[in-house]
């Protein structure tokens, strides 16, 4: 495959692999929750792009550190600590229980005693990950495209960072959620959700708009780009974006840039770029944010 192709990623061709490279990172994810210090908006709990997949980056761990990375080039799951030991486990068509089995049994072996919440979150399976023999599928090609177009996407939201001169989250990859997503902040503390739990409560305690790539799921089965504002500001969803294949998903209830718009377009990395601009703009403007102290001229 071309190293600067967009890939294809039809949901449909993939939906068995995704779903246990999704419980994979859950597992992997759930560790950093456990071991990282809390961080403004749970920035402790993401992975990152990295050139060959996806990263915990350092986790603090008594005297020193570990980090843990999905090598979706090498198809392996690479252990690293700051005492020098390594350790990989191989990526292969097996089930989550086997994965949580060996990758439990890895961390102890470097010295490692963690315990995580078994269970999986904002999934529609709620089977532990140690009694799940469900998911078992790993088809390399699906996930090789997967991992170049979270490289895309990450090079993109990057770019789309450096325009603003405000607070703004890293580009992470919420295992959760299972996407990748970059987030402005106006400066402002946002009215209290009600019902949120104290997760959300954190999460959206400030005024945002964010940005973000998801490979689809059950409720709507289509990668997309995908934009919103937090809170809603009144009008949101009347408001004209681009590219002229974006637009308000009531469904959703935010921006949708099906990806295979994006992708398929003549320059994907432009059009991917002009849909964050113009849905932020958007929600900046009715929500009233100083944007000329904000973004950099």
């Amino acid at each position: 495959m071309n190293p600067s192709e967009w890939p294809a990623l039809p949901y449909a061709e993939w939906e068995q692999t995704c779903d246990t490279l999704h419980m994979w990172t859950q597992i992997v994810g759930k560790t950093r929750l456990k071991l990282a210090p809390l961080e403004n908006h749970w920035w402790n709990v993401p992975l990152y792009v990295t050139p060959r997949g996806l990263t915990t980056s350092a986790i603090p761990w008594k005297d020193g550190s570990f980090a843990i990375e999905f090598d979706l080039v090498a198809h392996r799951l690479l252990f690293q600590t700051s005492e020098g030991l390594e350790h990989s486990m191989r990526l292969y068509p097996r089930s989550v229980a086997d994965f949580y089995a060996e990758y439990m049994a890895t961390l102890r072996s470097l010295g490692i005693d963690v315990k995580i919440y078994k269970v999986p979150v904002e999934f529609d399976d709620t089977t532990p990950f140690d009694q799940d023999r469900h998911h078992a599928s790993y088809d390399t090609e699906y996930v090789e495209r997967f991992r170049r177009v979270l490289i895309h996407a990450d090079r993109v939201f990057k770019r789309f960072r450096s325009r603003f001169l405000g607070k703004c989250s890293p580009v992470h990859f919420f295992w959760g959620s299972f996407d990748l997503a970059v987030t402005r902040f106006s400066g402002r503390r946002a009215p209290e959700r009600e019902g949120a739990d104290a997760m959300m409560r954190e999460a959206y305690s400030h005024q945002v708009t964010s940005c973000g790539f998801w490979p689809g799921d059950r409720r709507f089965p289509h990668a997309a780009f995908y934009a919103y504002s937090a809170p809603v500001p009144p009008g949101l969803e009347k408001e004209p974006v681009r590219p002229g294949a974006a637009g308000w998903n009531a469904q959703l209830g935010e921006f949708v840039f099906p990806y295979e718009d994006a992708r398929t377009s003549s320059d994907p990395e432009r059009a991917v770029l002009e849909f964050c601009e113009s849905t932020y703009g958007a929600g900046a403007k009715l929500a009233g944010w100083d944007r000329a102290g904000l973004e950099r001229q």
